[in-house]
């Protein structure tokens, strides 16, 4: 399903520059496909805020290829925001307000910084909450990633996130549960996925909410659930969007935050991350770097080839079942969440994948 360039957000022209289908939108509205609206609430940090929206423009672009995608970015307060960040907000994103107008098929929610446990404490939760709350009346379904995973469930459930002893940092291998059901049928039985976190909700949080536990893994625990009826609420722990160097990416940042100060203690390498026959010499360019001081010593071309990218093809498989699903179930009207022959409660019983 080509991307379709409504309004002019850089990111589009950017990834048509990176060879990805963009239409525009004299093109699309000559087209006999029915689009889909498909709202992004990005909550991550102004150096993150263009790259996660990127992301999830692409892992939702490339989902299919037929049916065209208008993608919706907007933001809520409590966010910090430097004056070029609200700039761009302010340009090319939409307020909530018009998202409500305009009404929505889908809506993805990013992960963002918190540094406290407590999401209670974080600024934007009760935007957060509202923005919810409106979703699960009228969108057919809401995806969540990472944090955004954790603060849905504390809004919904009242859950609330356990702090791990350290942070889950690295790409790790993860078991199918239900390979039947719709958004898990056709992909890898056994699959890796990124983590970057510090907190966690447990499997018996999912289960004892009545919600479904689609993947986990031994050492990173649930990576994908979501909700009775398989469709309303999908919750990733993990990040489906990364791409190939988010990881090292971030790393680098925190390396840079250590030798700085700004970071008590160094922080960990990114685990099954490194090609193996790399590691030795990785590790040993880390020590330089923080004996030095000097992060300018870390040369991405260098480190890039010994990362392979085990992820993304799940991801996207994962996605696309997520984005057929929603196709087939969601109302012609955006501000009706099902058709009328679809039963809420079951929304998945006559979907195809």
């Amino acid at each position: 399903m080509p991307l379709v360039a409504y309004k002019n957000i850089p990111s589009f022209a950017r990834l048509a520059k990176d060879g990805h289908l963009i239409l525009s939108e004299d093109r699309a509205l000559r087209q006999d496909y029915r689009g889909l609206h498909i709202g992004l609430l990005n909550m991550m940090p102004d150096a993150a805020l263009e790259i996660t929206e990127r992301q999830f423009f692409r892992l939702i672009g490339r989902s299919d290829r037929i049916v065209q995608f208008y993608m919706h970015p907007f933001s809520i307060p409590g966010i910090k925001r430097s004056d070029d960040a609200k700039n761009y907000i302010e340009q090319y994103y939409e307020s909530f307000e018009d998202i409500k107008k305009i009404g929505l098929d889908a809506l993805i929610i990013t992960g963002a910084n918190v540094p406290s446990p407590d999401l209670r404490e974080a600024d934007f939760f009760e935007p957060f909450q509202e923005v919810l709350d409106w979703a699960f009346k009228n969108v057919t379904s809401v995806l969540c990633s990472c944090i955004s995973t954790h603060a849905a469930m504390l809004a919904l459930y009242n859950e609330t996130r356990t702090r791990l002893p350290e942070k889950l940092f690295g790409v790790y291998e993860h078991q199918v549960n239900m390979p039947l059901q719709p958004l898990t049928r056709g992909i890898n039985t056994k699959f890796d996925a990124p983590h970057s976190r510090h907190n966690m909700i447990t499997r018996e949080q999912f289960i004892r909410n009545d919600m479904i536990v689609l993947a986990e893994s031994q050492d990173a625990g649930v990576h994908l659930a979501s909700s009775n009826d398989g469709l309303r609420l999908v919750c990733f722990q993990g990040h489906p969007e990364y791409d190939r160097v988010s990881l090292l990416k971030e790393y680098k940042r925190d390396i840079s935050l250590y030798i700085n100060g700004k970071l008590e203690c160094l922080p960990p390498m990114p685990s099954n991350y490194i090609n193996a026959d790399y590691r030795d010499a990785f590790m040993k360019l880390i020590d330089e770097i923080v004996q030095k001081k000097d992060i300018s010593l870390f040369d991405d071309d260098i480190v890039m080839p010994n990362i392979e990218n085990t992820w993304q093809c799940t991801a996207r498989s994962i996605i696309q079942n997520w984005v057929g699903a929603v196709y087939q179930v969601t109302g012609y009207d955006r501000h009706q969440p099902f058709m009328d022959k679809i039963d809420p409660s079951d929304p998945l019983k006559s979907v195809l994948i």
